[in-house]
């Protein structure tokens, strides 16, 4: 064997060498090329399902929100309603008059001079607008007398001094009692539920 078949057998091994080590470079680096577009193929979609998510999350507080600020819309609207019926109401029971207006006028002071028997002076408060009325319902009282008028729709407010009693017999204070204990049939009513 010559030196140049000797040379040549080495190059042509190195060459198969290098062509070897090239070969394998080659896969390694369509492995780490695959492998590098698998992980952000990985990321984009992790990224995606996360930006899914948050979009998701945002949606459903402002969906909750939004439901949040028309229930509160709806509930002011409904007070609002029912502040206007009641309204209506004390507008009503301020404007009896007449006969109906003596008669609850009388009732209300029969009920509240039950807690003053035994009393020497008793005052009657009432509204301005009822002076007349009251005189004329007093006489039949003895021992009661009209005082200054309170702000009232109408009715009788009946205190005396000796027993440090007050009774509130005022048309308001009626009307609050029965408005506290219907308050969730006049809504139902109201508004059908």
């Amino acid at each position: 064997m010559s030196l140049d078949t000797v040379v040549e057998d080495i190059r042509d091994e190195a060459r198969a060498r290098a062509e070897e080590i090239r070969s394998e470079g080659e896969e390694r680096a369509e492995e780490i090329v695959s492998e590098a577009e698998r992980d952000a193929e990985d990321i984009r979609e992790e990224a995606e399902r996360e930006a899914e998510r948050t979009i998701q999350q945002e949606r459903e507080q402002k969906l909750s929100s939004a439901k949040l600020e028309a229930k509160q819309e709806r509930l002011d609207a409904r007070r609002g309603i029912i502040e206007d019926v009641r309204d209506d109401v004390e507008a009503e029971v301020a404007a009896i008059d007449g006969d109906e207006r003596a008669e609850l006028t009388r009732t209300l002071l029969d009920a509240a001079a039950g807690e003053f028997e035994g009393a020497d002076t008793v005052t009657v408060h009432g509204r301005d607008d009822d002076e007349e009325l009251l005189s004329t319902v007093l006489e039949e009282y003895d021992g009661f007398d009209l005082g200054e008028p309170i702000e009232c729709l109408g009715g009788v407010a009946v205190e005396s001094e000796e027993s440090r009693v007050r009774v509130d017999n005022t048309f308001d204070s009626v009307l609050e009692d029965v408005w506290d204990d219907n308050r969730r049939e006049i809504s139902a009513r109201l508004f059908e539920e």
